[in-house]
């Protein structure tokens, strides 16, 4: 196991791309020293923070191993491949150039064309400038949250290298970025139709420990019920 001190992660308790970090780092068995970056509070926004990732957006990752560069890791799936690189095991992409290009075009679709769009930066533009209420607001999170999901589903259901997981039988970076869309949507209490192959896949993520120890819910700063 690494040294715990070796990487800091800013990050908070709710928010989809820091869950994916946390399920890597736990998948792989690396410890990290967390920084809360309280997102209500605007903490993204202060000067201090602008320094670690200029877009304010978490999460960051900084690692202070011996030799390495100080300069912050940023972006949820570069994180998992930095990740998958420095510790190869277990493998986080398939072997083969195929299964590696599906599994990042399955990742994408989740982390690059799902999740943007229901980004509190996002909210804040919508209901301000566009002059959302929390009824547009929430129809906006919903008609995005299944649109990307539904059409993931079509390819989970249609293509043959879907396994328990969705490449195989092993999780990969896709099932961390799958599973990430869904522990959100609970958050906001949004229900997706027609998915099953999701379902059973994020049921699959949840029996690993990696998954369920990075739940929002069981982070710090998450409210308790």
């Amino acid at each position: 196991m690494a040294d715990p001190a070796r990487f800091e992660l800013f990050s908070f308790w709710r928010t989809s791309a820091t869950y994916r970090a946390r399920v890597a780092l736990n998948l792989k068995g690396v410890q990290a020293q967390e920084h809360n970056v309280n997102l209500d509070a605007g903490e993204q926004r202060s000067e201090a923070f602008l320094k670690i990732n200029p877009m304010g957006a978490i999460p960051a990752l900084v690692d202070r191993g011996p030799g390495q560069s100080p300069t912050p890791l940023t972006q949820s799936l570069a994180i998992l491949e930095f990740l998958d690189e420095t510790y190869p095991a277990p493998a986080l992409l398939p072997a083969d150039a195929h299964g590696r290009a599906r599994v990042r075009s399955l990742a994408a679709m989740l982390a690059a064309d799902t999740h943007p769009l229901i980004t509190p930066r996002v909210k804040k533009y919508l209901t301000t400038a566009a002059k959302f209420d929390d009824a547009a607001w929430r129809a906006w999170q919903i008609h995005w949250f299944s649109t990307g999901l539904q059409a993931l589903e079509q390819r989970l259901v249609g293509e043959p290298e879907t396994g328990m997981f969705c490449h195989g039988d092993t999780p990969t970076i896709a099932d961390i970025c799958l599973a990430s869309i869904v522990v959100v949507m609970r958050i906001f209490k949004i229900e997706v139709a027609g998915v099953p192959t999701v379902l059973r896949i994020m049921a699959a993520c949840e029996q690993l420990d990696a998954f369920a120890k990075a739940d929002p819910g069981r982070q710090a700063g998450a409210p308790q019920a």
